[in-house]
């Protein structure tokens, strides 16, 4: 039986920046070290720990 890849994709907004995972709303059981993504430049990233995948939405802060 082949099992499907449940990657989980996080839609993140100006508001949520500067973007690490785990979020703070993560349970403690789906913790690991905490990693700085950079979302803004490619519009999408994935966390190199648990494959998490973020997704930016609206407009770019000024300055990115």
């Amino acid at each position: 039986m082949a099992e499907k890849s449940a990657r989980k994709t996080v839609e993140v907004t100006a508001h949520d920046l500067p973007l690490h995972c785990p979020t703070p709303n993560a349970p403690l059981w789906n913790q690991h070290p905490r990693v700085f993504l950079d979302v803004v430049h490619t519009g999408e990233v994935t966390c190199p720990y648990c494959s998490t995948h973020y997704v930016f939405k609206g407009e770019a802060p000024k300055g990115h």
